[in-house]
């Protein structure tokens, strides 16, 4: 007999509005933790600084070092009228074209031309599919994001004054992230130096976040829905990193789903770059991931499910409805308890 398949709705819950953060925490690793041990289903609470406790020596903190672009583009159309371009990737690595969210699409042809703030121009170009259009900068991309862009919140964050780099983790290297990593916002130096200190590793991946952030689950299925490819990277002393923990017995610890996504496509391909549309929902057998921290996710959403996937692959013989339900009642209590959710909001740590 069949598992009966997982349906979009099954993965709903309440979202009170007031719960949604709109500022990061001062500073970074103010925020709050919420740890849960998979095997007993046991909660914890703690400040994310404190983080350190729950960390062996010898574990090694796996992070996203994308760097988010300012991909939020106001412009205006030719013959007056406003327009917005949300870029989001390079159709041709090094090209100038690029994949981009354009609003509102119907009202720019394919040819014409949208005029930037700083003044550059940019051409609209054929649809791609999945709502987006392909754009050509006319001059250097980055430069041109850098002199007319903004950072690219996510649509409910309405407070908009935090500095542009909080939305960025201290990290981050390579531009090319259409939002931010968020799970590794809460990391500061003084953090990272700490846990050096105490004996935790920490190696990067470069995955940069594309549309799928701000698309939701299509269907009614989980299983009919597509995840956009996004590009990644994997150093060879993260490879080397990697393999010398394993080999030590100690632990994986993935800071973020986007971390996850690309240490379970390079276990399975032995790839160490490329595209990946990975994925993950349960049940899911997780090659390469031994502890996760994440943020809080939104209902019916792609991370939800990987989320649960890895409850459920640390909870021996349980089903898909149990995992849900131990990180749905985990949301629950941390929304008692005043946690505050999503991109600037508080943490959890999956053990």
């Amino acid at each position: 007999m069949s598992a009966p398949r997982l349906r979009v709705d099954d993965f709903a819950y309440e979202l009170p509005l007031e719960a949604i953060a709109q500022v990061p925490a001062e500073p970074r690793d103010a925020s709050r933790l919420l740890v849960l041990d998979r095997a007993d289903r046991r909660l914890d609470h703690a400040i994310f600084r404190e983080i350190g406790d729950w960390l062996r020596e010898g574990d090694l903190l796996v992070v996203n070092d994308s760097r988010v672009i300012p991909a939020r583009l106001p412009a205006t159309r030719e013959g007056g009228g406003v327009a917005e371009l949300l870029v989001l990737r390079p159709i041709e690595r090094g090209s100038g074209r690029w994949e981009a969210l354009v609003r509102p699409s119907r009202r720019v042809a394919v040819g014409a031309v949208v005029t930037l703030r700083s003044g550059d121009r940019v051409e609209v170009g054929e649809r791609l599919g999945d709502g987006t259009r392909a754009i050509r900068f006319d001059g250097d991309p980055h430069a041109i994001m850098a002199a007319a862009g903004e950072m690219p919140l996510p649509p409910y964050i309405h407070d908009r004054s935090a500095a542009a780099e909080r939305y960025q983790t201290v990290y981050a290297r390579p531009p090319g992230s259409a939002a931010a990593p968020t799970a590794g916002l809460h990391f500061t130096p003084e953090l990272l130096a700490s846990l050096t200190d105490d004996g935790v590793e920490r190696a990067s991946v470069t995955l940069h976040v594309g549309l799928d952030t701000f698309r939701p689950l299509d269907g009614e299925f989980v299983d009919e829905h597509r995840i956009h490819r996004e590009w990644y990277e994997i150093p060879p002393g993260t490879r080397e990193a990697i393999a010398d923990t394993r080999a030590k017995g100690a632990r994986i610890v993935a800071v973020g789903t986007t971390s996850v996504r690309v240490l379970e496509t390079a276990a399975r391909t032995d790839a160490t770059s490329g595209w990946t549309d990975l994925y993950i929902t349960p049940p899911y057998r997780f090659q390469a991931v031994d502890a996760l921290v994440t943020n809080f996710h939104l209902p019916r959403s792609s991370l939800l499910l990987l989320v649960t996937a890895f409850v459920q692959a640390g909870m021996a013989g349980a089903s898909p409805f149990e995992a849900r339900d131990t990180v749905l009642g985990a949301y629950r209590e941390a929304l008692a308890k005043g946690y505050r959710l999503f991109s600037f909001g508080d943490a959890m740590l999956i053990v």
